[in-house]
């Protein structure tokens, strides 16, 4: 006699939600890797462009027709715009002033940006535990992004204005992540990813062609075409999917500690590549983000009721 599928325990979908949110942020820890093989034949502009346009090829399999209102097809396109060429073209604008170590260290404030936005903006609220996890966890990052001794890196090195390009292009994440949180409680993760990620590329198409003309085709090596086909699969359509699902079943601020995988990946992947090797202050700043996942996910309260309902 056929057995009937248990329903999934909340503690199971809150353990899957925090998994998602994880690997996420694993692909997105890639993203500075691929990025610079990319950017070795491509300009900034165009190396957005083709890691949206394969990231575009690889949700077209999940495209459905829906019905969304008016209002939720509003706070979609601007979502979209934020999420996509807004934040994308500020961030690698930035990184271009600036070094990667800097980079990678403000990418590291994006947790804590989280979760402030969220307690601003919506009634999460995070106990002392989560705010000691999240400072630990961005404790953790500075101090991988900082222990490796980096080889010059050509004529520039890190600057202000750079540097505020990087956190300025994490606020503006804050409000895509916040509004595809809110579009979530009435529409399906799938559907917000697929459609916002079509949506956004086609704003960042109608900016990027007309400024730096069409994608150059042919003289790209195939190493290239990997590195953006990587970015656009990896990086951007699977983490996307991944995250819009993981933060529609658990608290957005809990699970920004997820965020902080990111720039410690991308700061390994960086001294591998530059020959640098890691030193004592990696290993704990490794070992402090773990602790902090591990105390975020596992302990403590909040409560959430989203204000922008």
């Amino acid at each position: 006699m056929p057995t009937q599928t248990q329903p999934r325990t909340p503690s199971r979908t809150a353990f899957l939600g925090y998994g998602s949110c994880a690997l996420a942020g694993t692909f997105w820890g890639t993203g500075f890797f691929f990025g610079k093989i990319a950017l070795t034949q491509l300009s900034v502009g165009h190396m957005v462009f083709y890691r949206f346009f394969f990231a575009c090829l690889g949700l077209l399999p999940m495209l459905r027709p829906v019905r969304l209102s008016r209002n939720d097809w509003l706070l979609l396109l601007l979502a979209s715009f934020l999420g996509i060429p807004l934040q994308f073209l500020i961030q690698f604008y930035g990184l271009s002033l600036t070094t990667v170590s800097h980079a990678a260290l403000m990418v590291g404030t994006m947790p804590v940006i989280l979760a402030c936005g969220a307690t601003i903006f919506t009634h999460e609220r995070l106990d002392w535990k989560g705010w000691l996890a999240l400072a630990g966890s961005t404790a953790g990052v500075t101090l991988i992004t900082l222990s490796g001794t980096r080889h010059p890196q050509g004529a520039h090195g890190p600057s202000f204005v750079g540097d505020i390009l990087i956190v300025i292009s994490l606020i503006i994440a804050l409000g895509w992540v916040l509004l595809n949180r809110h579009l979530m409680h009435t529409n399906s993760p799938t559907t917000i990813t697929v459609y916002g990620t079509l949506a956004g590329t086609v704003m960042l198409a109608l900016w990027i062609i007309p400024m730096d003309g069409p994608p150059p085709i042919d003289g790209l090596s195939a190493k290239v075409w990997i590195a953006c086909a990587a970015g656009g699969l990896l990086c951007t359509s699977a983490s996307t999917f991944l995250w819009n699902w993981g933060i529609h079943h658990v608290p957005a601020s809990r699970a920004g500690v997820f965020l902080n995988i990111e720039p410690a990946l991308g700061s390994i992947l960086g001294v591998e590549v530059l020959g640098d090797k890691l030193g004592p202050a990696a290993w704990v700043g490794g070992a402090l983000i773990l602790a902090a996942a591990i105390v975020l996910t596992t302990t403590g309260h909040i409560d959430t009721e989203m204000i922008l309902e």
